[in-house]
């Protein structure tokens, strides 16, 4: 089956080779990937400094000597001697109590008296008579009545009340004034200062001077170098080319590799394997591109399960570019648990034999 739907993809890619980049001239049966041209190196020697020049310093003491020298140890000053004043005593006048005056008081006097208050006023008013006159026909005694404006006195009344007879009056008396003395002691002669010289006193003393100063002298000390190989790059690949492989190459291909329970790390066995199987391959076909993949089985989480296996990818990825293989043509890929090979998926109970067929490592060539 595999073999007539390659024949159909050869006899097919006639028409549309070119429209899909795909090989002009296939041939029934085969298996084609695209590949890389790769660089072309060739190796030159460099020479580097190893260690530059410099220079070489040497110090060159100073120099000194002794002196003698005649310092001023207590500058020159004055002393000063104080004369005291002589005093004398003098009798001064004061007034102890100054000259005054003493009031005396006449108090007011008082009288009696009467006076007349008009407490009501003098009033008329219209007043109706209350006993009709005898010669009233009329059956209504108020028809015969009449009216009177009629007058009132006023009203008075008489209040005692006190009257002023002589006002209260004063007499002023003077004091004369009252003095006194007292002693005071007075400067005859004020104090006055003497200046007396006190001349400088000098010493002699002995100190170390700076003859010559410390100076340095230079030598150069050369510089070094060595030679370094180098890959030079003299031509550029990149240009892409469809290559001839074994089709088992273009599936997984499994490498016998034995991890250690919860390992990444490659065993001399594991790459002895790899330079055999895919080193080879890789190096027999330049330019192309493989897939790393590796798997793990459904014990433990899936979460670790997934990193350990990219861990164990990327250590075979590792391996090959230590080998000089390019990091380019390596796509390193972890699938933890989601590709078993048979039925121990997460509780299903398994040998140790079926779970190792789960735990590989596989590659295959990809295009470019």
């Amino acid at each position: 089956m595999k073999k007539i739907i390659l024949s159909l993809i050869a006899l097919a890619a006639t028409g549309f080779a070119t429209a899909q980049d795909l090989p002009s001239n296939p041939e029934p049966g085969k298996c084609y990937v695209r590949c890389t041209t790769p660089d072309v190196y060739e190796n030159e020697e460099v020479t580097l400094e190893a260690t530059p020049a410099y220079k070489k310093l040497q110090v060159v003491p100073a120099k000194y000597e002794t002196v003698t020298e005649r310092v001023l140890v207590k500058e020159a000053s004055k002393k000063l001697r104080v004369i005291p004043a002589t005093y004398k005593t003098e009798t001064r006048t004061y007034i102890k109590k100054q000259a005054g005056s003493t009031i005396s008081i006449t108090p007011a006097t008082f009288g009696k008296s009467t006076e007349t208050v008009e407490v009501k006023p003098a009033y008329a008013q219209w007043e109706m008579s209350s006993v009709p006159p005898a010669e009233c026909t009329s059956s209504n005694p108020d028809d015969c009545r009449y009216w009177c404006y009629k007058g009132y006195p006023a009203e008075f009344t008489t209040v005692s009340v006190t009257t002023l007879a002589n006002d209260a009056s004063f007499e002023r008396t003077p004091v004369p004034e009252q003095t006194a003395t007292y002693t005071v002691r007075v400067i005859d002669e004020p104090a006055r200062v003497e200046e007396i010289e006190v001349p400088a006193e000098y010493a002699n003393i002995t100190k170390t001077v700076l003859s010559a100063d410390a100076t340095t002298t230079e030598e150069i000390v050369p510089s070094t170098s060595k030679s370094v190989s180098r890959e030079k790059l003299v031509s550029k690949g990149g240009l892409t080319v469809w290559s001839e492989v074994d089709c088992k190459l273009v599936e997984y291909n499994g490498l016998a590799i034995n991890w250690n329970l919860g390992s990444a790390t490659l065993t001399a066995a594991d790459k002895a394997e790899i330079d055999a199987k895919l080193l080879t391959t890789l190096n027999q076909t330049p330019g192309s591109k493989v897939e790393v993949a590796s798997h793990t089985d459904s014990r433990g989480s899936k979460s670790s399960n997934q990193a350990l296996s990219e861990r164990r990818a990327q250590a075979v990825a590792n391996y090959l570019i230590s080998k000089g293989i390019n990091a380019s043509r390596i796509v390193a890929n972890g699938y933890g648990e989601t590709r078993l090979k048979n039925r121990c998926a997460d509780g299903v109970s398994c040998t140790e034999r079926e779970h190792r067929a789960n735990r590989r490592t596989e590659f295959r060539l990809i295009n470019n």
